[in-house]
């Protein structure tokens, strides 16, 4: 590719995000950065207490969230475990984006390169009943389990970015992937991501 693409997806639990992310991220030949952003972020940190179930659970943990085995957890002076994630997860984000071109699917990306020219955001949403039973035979969870996981994503994201999760204002690019097919939602972001470039630089 001649110029650095950056896309960064957010998605409904259930909608197919990873596998979107995944499909176009081969058809750019890049990568796609996901939940390993999490564990470099652990790893930064270098607190012996994160194994692996504890960094999984502070995925989506705020200040208004505890969780036994973490509670009390701190470093960098009194911020707690959970922020210190986040802020090393923006760090890693934006150095990542620095390198060249990619697709980051999830933790806040959006926000975190809102300010990036060459970054396009996407919103990925769908059915309910569609993606009930996607979760449903992928997972073999219940709409209450995805309510559930919804609801978490909604209130990390609000929490630190300040802004409201699933408001496609925050995006430059919705799908309904419950209308086209995984593939074809990979295509429709790639050239807009394409169109989005050329325009800037016609400009």
């Amino acid at each position: 590719m001649e110029e650095n693409m950056i896309i960064t997806i957010s998605r409904q639990y259930g909608s197919g995000g990873s596998q979107v992310a995944k499909i176009l991220a081969e058809r750019m030949g890049v990568w796609c950065y996901d939940r390993d952003i999490l564990t470099i972020a652990a790893e930064r940190i270098g607190n012996e207490e994160l194994t692996e179930d504890t960094i999984n659970d502070l995925n989506y943990k705020r200040n208004d969230v505890a969780s036994a085995g973490i509670t009390g957890v701190m470093g960098m002076g009194n911020i707690p475990i959970y922020n210190q994630m986040f802020l090393e997860q923006a760090k890693i984000i934006r150095k990542l984006a620095n390198y060249g071109s990619a697709v980051f699917l999830g933790r806040c990306a959006d926000y975190i390169l809102k300010d990036i020219k060459n970054c396009t955001s996407v919103y990925l949403y769908a059915d309910r009943e569609f993606r009930k039973n996607r979760v449903k035979e992928i997972y073999g969870s219940n709409a209450e389990i995805m309510d559930k996981e919804e609801k978490n994503r909604a209130d990390y994201y609000n929490y630190y970015t300040g802004n409201r999760w699933g408001d496609i204002n925050n995006y430059d690019f919705a799908i309904n992937t419950s209308k086209v097919s995984f593939e074809e939602a990979a295509d429709l972001i790639y050239r807009f991501a394409k169109d989005k470039q050329k325009n800037l630089k016609d400009r």
